[in-house]
């Protein structure tokens, strides 16, 4: 039996306090510091200018939800655990190409737990193939109220890839195809270098309420 692969999104302990409800003062700074809830007012559908150039300086992902989007730079790395965050305050924590805890957002994924090596972590070898893999999720709403807080819901999951071209661009396509007795269906997708393997584009479920988290690696960060 496989060892149990949990993310540890406390290796970015303010995601968890943003998200928190309690009222410390620490907690009360981070809240504003991060500005949550993000992605709010009136739609855009072009990135601002100052988002532009900070993708220029460093690693950064394009975020898009609904018709808005934002870009988001690093914030702080270790190996493959990254945190990410917009100049509107939302906050992405990812390890790998998955998105393992968000604030800001409609809904709060407040931590994933995966049971074994998540798959992601070698799409060519999905290729023709299909694996299965279970996750648990904690979930809150944007409130923060107790009443919004569900956890260790389990995520069963099978992902599958393979070789597509679009627009001229040839890639590998993994599809997760994801069901929960508690948050219904849906599926994740990930579109990956044909020859790296690396992850450039995905579409994601980041909550039950949310519509899929879409994301753009504009400037890759190093391994």
């Amino acid at each position: 039996m496989l060892a149990r692969v949990t993310i540890l999104v406390l290796a970015f302990p303010w995601v968890l306090l943003v998200a928190a409800c309690g009222e410390t003062p620490a907690g009360d700074l981070l809240r504003e510091a991060f500005a949550l809830p993000s992605f709010g007012g009136a739609d855009r559908t072009t990135i601002r200018a100052d988002d532009a150039a900070a993708a220029a300086e460093g690693p950064a992902l394009r975020l898009g939800y609904g018709s808005r989007d934002a870009v988001a730079t690093l914030l702080e790395q270790n190996g493959e655990q990254r945190l990410w965050r917009t100049l509107d305050g939302v906050v992405v924590a990812t390890a790998g190409p998955r998105v393992v805890a968000t604030a800001g957002l409609s809904d709060i994924l407040a931590g994933t737990r995966l049971d074994g090596p998540d798959p992601l972590e070698a799409p060519l070898e999905l290729v023709g193939r299909e694996t299965a893999l279970r996750r648990q999720v904690d979930l809150m709403g944007a409130d923060r109220e107790p009443s919004s807080m569900r956890f260790g819901l389990t995520v069963e999951c099978r992902l599958a890839a393979a070789r597509v071209e679009e627009d001229g661009e040839r890639a590998v396509l993994v599809e997760e195809r994801c069901r929960s007795a508690s948050l219904g269906r849906f599926t994740n997708r990930y579109w990956a270098d044909p020859v790296t393997g690396a992850v450039f584009r995905s579409e994601q479920w980041v909550g039950a309420r949310a519509g899929p988290l879409r994301i753009d690696v504009l400037n890759a960060p190093a391994s």
